[in-house]
């Protein structure tokens, strides 16, 4: 990479970075401010917004769109528009200051989010997948774990995965079998996991498991959560799988055979591991829904595109359309007329 190019990422994340602190910190540690009777809402966006939505669309539009189609075609991860996004600081938003990140909130994500999905959602989920990662460390993480496993996503585009879904239960969060057996100082994981998002490129897992080999356990007290690093033995990654859509997005089966996990890097303790993954699914869900809608956004601009500029029998297509609806239109009117009048 040139010197040149070096220096200008650093400079745009040093600008969003400063923005993060003094500005979007403060905005959101206030009381927010009570509504008048009469005045309604203000839904403005606060100039820090506006600056996080407007690098996010220029990114989208400039950089990810150009070449979606062809990471869409071949499969291949995005690996150097991940490296651009975090040199951005479009990715990590929600990593503490005290590890170095942005601290940003749930709305603020969903401001790029929107964007980087009206780029393409398959590389938005790509980068996505690394919050849905780091969230249970963020909501859950004692000071030493959060330093060590969401630091190091400040000094390098790292990549995580969060390891829930398993064949047999895949909405069905509490019908999990993989299990974690306490022996010692250690935890010993054995089970498989699937369609892990960013499974054969994480540095580090949150894997949840069953602590608790009473069947009759309470979800609630049942699992535990642990972070486990991707190269520990036992750990074996499974096929790319080839997903219908979005297929630049790494998605692949997990299996843990007899992995030691330390104690130390259980979240919380033994049995809060179900609390911790549902919590990460209220601070990323959002998101999901915020992407949606930028791919909505995305298609209807194509559809609005194309219709313009395609010419059928003379005209273009959008008048054929517009010809169409209002035949549509009197034909259903008249369906109503004849109701009414039997």
């Amino acid at each position: 990479m040139a010197a040149g190019f070096r220096r200008s990422c650093g400079c745009s994340l040093q600008v969003l970075r400063s923005i993060s602190y003094f500005g979007w910190r403060s905005q959101h540690t206030k009381a927010a401010p009570q509504c008048q009777p009469g005045l309604g809402f203000n839904f403005e966006f606060t100039e820090q917004q506006k600056e996080f939505q407007a690098t996010a669309r220029k990114f989208a539009r400039e950089e990810i769109i150009p070449v979606a189609a062809e990471y869409d075609k071949t499969g291949e991860y995005p690996v150097p528009l991940i490296k651009r996004a975090w040199e951005l600081g479009l990715i990590n938003v929600h990593i503490p200051q005290s590890c170095g990140g942005l601290g940003l909130g749930t709305f603020d994500a969903c401001l790029i989010a929107e964007e980087l999905a009206y780029g393409c959602t398959g590389i938005q989920t790509a980068m996505e997948a690394n919050s849905l990662g780091q969230i249970p460390v963020i909501i859950a993480g004692n000071h030493q774990q959060q330093r060590k496993y969401l630091g190091r996503f400040t000094e390098e585009p790292l990549m995580c995965a969060y390891c829930v879904t398993e064949p047999g239960a895949g909405s069905d969060v509490a019908g999990i079998k993989t299990k974690a057996e306490k022996k010692g100082d250690e935890y010993i994981i054995n089970g498989q996991k699937m369609w892990i998002t960013n499974g054969g490129k994480a540095n580090w897992y949150f894997v949840l498991a069953r602590s608790d080999p009473d069947p009759k356990a309470s979800a609630s007290k049942a699992f535990t959560g642990f972070i486990v690093e991707a190269d520990t033995p036992g750990v074996q990654i499974g096929r790319k799988e080839l997903n219908m859509g979005q297929r630049c997005s790494d998605t692949r089966g997990i299996v843990f055979e007899d992995v030691r996990v330390p104690k130390e890097n259980v979240l919380i303790g033994e049995g809060a591991g179900f609390k911790i993954a549902m919590g990460a699914f209220d601070k990323t869900r959002p998101t999901v829904a915020a992407a949606a809608v930028g791919l909505a956004q995305r298609a209807l601009d194509e559809a609005t595109k194309y219709a313009l500029e395609r010419n059928t029998f003379g005209k273009p297509l959008v008048e054929i359309y517009e010809g169409t609806a209002q035949i549509q239109r009197v034909i259903i009117a008249r369906e109503h007329i004849s109701k009414y009048k039997n």
